[in-house]
């Protein structure tokens, strides 16, 4: 699959489902909704964050915020 195959042409708002209860290599939904009001698309991904180390620097807004509150605590 690819961007052009989709048809999109960025100006589209790209969601993805299910973010915060992200598990490692999960299948998730990606909702992509265009611009000029087509209904929204459901599209099948497989969710790139590969471990559980990862998973902890997406819940807490990237590898610094992460790194951050580990400092701080």
């Amino acid at each position: 699959m690819s961007w052009q195959s989709l048809g999109l042409k960025g100006d589209e708002l790209v969601s993805i489902k299910g973010l915060a209860e992200a598990r490692p290599r999960q299948m998730m939904e990606l909702e992509i909704t265009s611009a000029d009001g087509r209904p929204s698309r459901t599209i099948p991904v497989m969710c790139r964050i590969d471990t559980l180390d990862e998973v902890e620097y997406v819940r807490n807004g990237g590898i610094l915020h992460y790194v951050l509150r580990q400092l701080a605590a």
